[in-house]
């Protein structure tokens, strides 16, 4: 079984520890969160060459100077770009882990749309072959979990969640069994849940069971509050 403890000794900063001067999922966000002694959560996208790059949005144009989706360049040309305001780049995972290098626990979350996931989980896996620092992986996409579980099981990984788009009592009912089929279809070693679904008896089944649940993204006392309850750790921004 593997050790899971770094799941729930600190708390995460969500895309590193960012803010008006600190761009998200940059050099420096991951930085200021090891400065403040808490583990690091972040976003990775492969590039149309099988390189896993540290990057949130399936698109460019929110972020950076460029446009278009990511996966359509080559990682050469993606860590050249820069972010909007700022002097950094897009890295790539394996320099940012290098960045890290054991000094706090990492949450990688891979995006991915469709069920096509064995390049992104390749490169992921790729990244954290020689890595001995504390990391895990987790996505909405149950297909990584099922991937890594098969193919590199002693890589820690999570499912991540969310409810809080099931309003009526259909969507409630097939939430709650796409839910039950994620987890066996990804066979997580945590959850990682939307805060505004706590408390959540699906959560709290896991829970039971031995499973870690951390919740994101925790902004305001009142959340926190919530998470204490609802989970054993938090992914965090500073309001």
């Amino acid at each position: 079984m593997a050790d899971l403890g770094f799941l729930t000794r600190t708390p995460h900063a969500h895309r590193g520890l960012h803010g008006p001067d600190v761009v998200e999922n940059s050099r420096a966000a991951f930085e200021a969160a090891i400065a403040a002694g808490h583990g690091v959560e972040t976003d990775v996208q492969v590039s149309k060459d099988g390189v896993a790059m540290v990057f949130h949005d399936y698109e460019l144009d929110r972020l950076t100077r460029k446009s278009g989706p990511v996966i359509e360049r080559k990682a050469a040309k993606l860590q050249k770009i820069k972010f909007k305001d700022s002097d950094e780049t897009i890295p790539r995972l394996t320099e940012m882990l290098a960045l890290i290098d054991g000094r706090a626990p990492i949450l990688i979350e891979l995006k991915a749309k469709s069920r096509k996931v064995k390049k992104l989980c390749r490169s992921v896996a790729e990244a954290l072959a020689d890595y001995d620092g504390e990391a895990a992986v987790m996505s909405f996409n149950p297909e990584v979990g099922r991937w890594f579980a098969r193919n590199a099981p002693d890589i820690v990984r999570g499912l991540v969640i969310t409810e809080h788009d099931e309003i009526a009592l259909a969507a409630r009912l097939k939430g709650a069994m796409q839910r039950s089929l994620s987890v066996f279809r990804a066979e997580p070693h945590f959850l990682a849940y939307d805060i505004r679904d706590l408390p959540s008896a699906f959560a709290d089944s896991l829970r039971e069971k031995g499973v870690p649940v951390v919740t994101w993204t925790v902004r305001t006392e009142g959340e926190r509050a919530c998470a204490a309850e609802g989970a054993d750790q938090i992914i965090y921004e500073n309001p």
